[in-house]
């Protein structure tokens, strides 16, 4: 059975809004080597709305991006996609899937479908999940800054403390830290 790992960037005060990290090249870089180390992605519909905004058009050449990005794009485009949403059922970007129903049941099914494991990059969808205990991992990038404003990661709360033990912790040349936490046995 594959691990479901959440990552995303975050500052220090927990905001986890996409237009506030650091998007240079070497910070895709680290999402590329994530995407091909999982064997799938995971997002709530939201999520996956912003990026079939746009990632598409920077795969198909479309959008004049640097060459990190254009990787990312056209890696992300191969990918297989999954998607919970109660409110659309039409997911047309290449390699999309719907996950519909039960979450706890969809998710462990992906989960045990997937060797290679599911990396889950969306905030609200990850508090639904870890509230289920379905979460194994976290690789999360710390941006260095400060911003004062939300959406803020686990907004929605949790039910519990979530112990972790951490893997491994890498500064990045642009100031970001990843940092990878497995959850605590």
């Amino acid at each position: 059975m594959g691990l479901l790992t959440f990552s995303l960037n975050v500052t220090l005060d927990g905001c986890v809004d996409h237009q506030e990290g650091i998007a240079d090249d070497e910070t895709h870089a680290h999402f590329t080597r994530l995407l091909d180390e999982a064997g799938a992605m995971l997002w709530g519909r939201v999520t996956y709305e912003m990026m079939e905004s746009y990632w598409p058009a920077v795969a198909r050449g479309d959008e004049e991006v640097p060459p990190a990005m254009r990787d990312w794009a056209v890696k992300l485009e191969a990918k297989p996609k999954y998607v919970v949403s109660s409110m659309r059922t039409d997911f047309p970007w290449t390699n999309s899937h719907h996950i519909a129903g039960d979450l706890r049941e969809g998710v462990q099914k992906l989960k045990e479908a997937i060797p290679a494991g599911v990396l889950l990059g969306s905030g609200k969808l990850a508090t639904e999940l870890d509230r289920l205990d379905l979460i194994d991992e976290y690789k999360l990038l710390v941006h260095p800054r400060i911003v004062g404003h939300g959406p803020t990661l686990y907004q929605g709360g949790l039910l519990g403390t979530r112990r972790l033990e951490l893997v491994s912790a890498e500064p990045l040349r642009n100031g970001v830290v990843a940092v990878h936490y497995r959850r605590g046995r």
